[in-house]
């Protein structure tokens, strides 16, 4: 039976995860570990502003619902149906891919509020909170994972990765440590998205490391999985519980520092 999760007992778990006033929290979760929390996934997030704001900061990765990253796979009528008609991606309207990244994603990006969303369509982020303008600002459309995106901020920000009940392999730093690692012939892709374009619809064509298979053909476990285990394990990292719910807190550029490094040695070619 799920464990009852009231506001106060978010609020008590959070503290004790040592979520601060004035931190810049980055969030994965999925709500469904945590429990039945009275009041669902906006009392989550009261008890994550309360304690933040006004001085933090929340984030999250909330992509885009109906991006079409896979288009030249689909069968030929699909293909030209959203060539002709998907309509761009617009970070004011357009909705959180919540199938990937969880009910929550979209409840952020319409909290009430001074709500930021940066402008790339599949690495799209929602930030509120003082340093929210800055996380999504001047998001390139050209390595959304690098110097210039929401991770780069978040980095520099030394922000907190809070990790609730959900695989390793969601851990979306990571990418920011595939694009600053030192690795030859990293794998690329291309691909083309719609975005809205000075109210007209533009196909844009995007260039990434390939986060999706990975920069370099790894066989086994999945290696982001295999980062985060060997981190905790480096780092002796204390497991706390939100609710029912497994939780980790990474220090950003500790993190990225050591997946870095990993990638380095593991990756030489």
């Amino acid at each position: 039976m799920a464990k009852v999760v009231p506001y106060s007992a978010l609020l008590k778990d959070l503290t004790a995860a040592n979520i601060t006033p004035a931190d810049t929290v980055m969030i994965h979760l999925s709500l469904k570990s945590i429990g039945w929390i009275v009041g669902g996934g906006d009392t989550l997030l009261k008890a994550l502003l309360d304690i933040l704001l006004p001085e933090g900061t929340l984030c999250m990765m909330v992509g885009w619902e109906d991006y079409p990253y896979e288009l030249p796979k689909w069968e030929e009528d699909r293909q030209q149906a959203y060539l002709q008609e998907c309509p761009a991606f617009d970070p004011a309207s357009s909705r959180a891919n919540i199938w990937e990244f969880g009910i929550l994603a979209e409840y952020i990006r319409t909290l009430p509020g001074d709500v930021h969303r940066s402008k790339h369509p599949t690495a799209s982020f929602v930030a509120i909170g003082k340093h929210a303008a800055r996380i999504t600002a001047d998001h390139s459309l050209q390595y959304g994972f690098g110097l210039q995106s929401p991770l780069h901020h978040i980095h520099t920000l030394k922000g907190k990765i809070l990790h609730i009940g959900c695989p390793f392999d969601t851990v979306t730093m990571l990418h920011y440590a595939e694009d600053r690692c030192a690795v030859a012939n990293k794998r690329t892709v291309r691909y083309q998205m719609p975005i809205l374009e000075h109210g007209h619809r533009r196909w844009v064509e995007l260039e990434e490391f390939d986060t999706s298979e990975g920069i370099v053909a790894w066989q086994g476990e999945d290696y982001f999985q295999l980062i985060i285990d060997t981190y905790i394990q480096d780092r002796q990292l204390h497991v706390h519980t939100i609710g029912q719910a497994r939780t980790y807190v990474f220090d950003s550029q500790d993190l990225v520092t050591f997946a870095t490094e990993w990638m380095e040695q593991h990756f030489r070619q």
